[in-house]
């Protein structure tokens, strides 16, 4: 798998397809590979004729693992990308998040708008001002000496799935206590790019999609039905979804 340096920070990425560029950035516990290409992601974009560029943020997948919550400021994480993007010569590119990456990307639309064709803000509504989702509550639970000794069930569902995804534990605890960062109102109403915000309709973290959505005045809803935080991204109303926002864009 390739991988560049950014600084002290190895960050590993895969590049397929070909045409126009679209960076995946996954979400708080994730990877590349959980989050855009098992769920088939990956395939389904390059079949229709795109680039696709998918980063392992740090602390996560292969990238270098940081144990200081100041190396998980979403500023730094926000700096990946466009590293990444300088690295593979792409000046713009349609980005895609989910969870916490759609708060990085949320953060790329608004600091370098000049970077972002079209945005789309996936698993994450009024969570990206108001907060909420995983907390210190999460933390501790990943630094428990065993699921069973978890007792807080948000906790315990953040644990099972860093578990699941063999994930440094330690690193996450430090990347979810360092990247809480929240944008202010009127930092998500200035952004000008086009924005798709897509939230599972049963997802208890992301906050409103649509409350979201009034903040960004011209950004798209698009509900995932039945589906929580975690079954939502690889949904096939998401896909779809998305596949016609980027194909309108000009």
């Amino acid at each position: 798998m390739p991988s560049f340096k950014n600084g002290a920070v190895e960050i590993a990425y895969l590049d397929e397809g070909e045409g126009d560029p679209i960076v995946l950035i996954h979400g708080f516990a994730s990877s590349k590979n959980v989050n855009w290409v098992y769920p088939g992601w990956v395939s389904e974009l390059t079949k229709a004729g795109r680039r696709v560029v998918a980063l392992d943020n740090r602390g996560h997948g292969e990238s270098t693992k940081l144990y200081d919550p100041e190396d998980y400021h979403l500023g730094l994480m926000a700096g990946d990308v466009r590293a990444l993007m300088d690295h593979l010569s792409i000046t713009r590119a349609d980005i895609m998040g989910y969870s916490m990456g759609g708060r990085i990307t949320a953060l790329l639309a608004s600091s370098a708008p000049e970077r972002v064709r079209a945005a789309v803000l996936g698993g994450i509504g009024m969570g990206l001002i108001a907060g909420g989702g995983p907390g210190e509550n999460v933390a501790l639970a990943l630094e428990a000496d065993q699921l069973a000794d978890v007792t807080d069930p948000v906790g315990r569902t953040f644990r099972a799935f860093a578990e699941q995804t063999r994930s440094d534990r330690r690193a996450l605890a430090a990347c979810l206590r360092g990247s809480r960062r929240l944008m202010g109102a009127a930092e998500a109403a200035a952004i000008a790019v086009p924005v798709l915000i897509a939230v599972g309709t049963t997802d208890d973290v992301a906050g409103s999609a649509h409350g979201l959505g009034e903040v960004i005045r011209h950004a798209q809803v698009l509900d995932i039905p039945d589906r929580d935080h975690m079954r939502a991204v690889g949904d096939k109303v998401f896909k779809a979804g998305v596949m016609e926002f980027l194909d309108r864009r000009p």
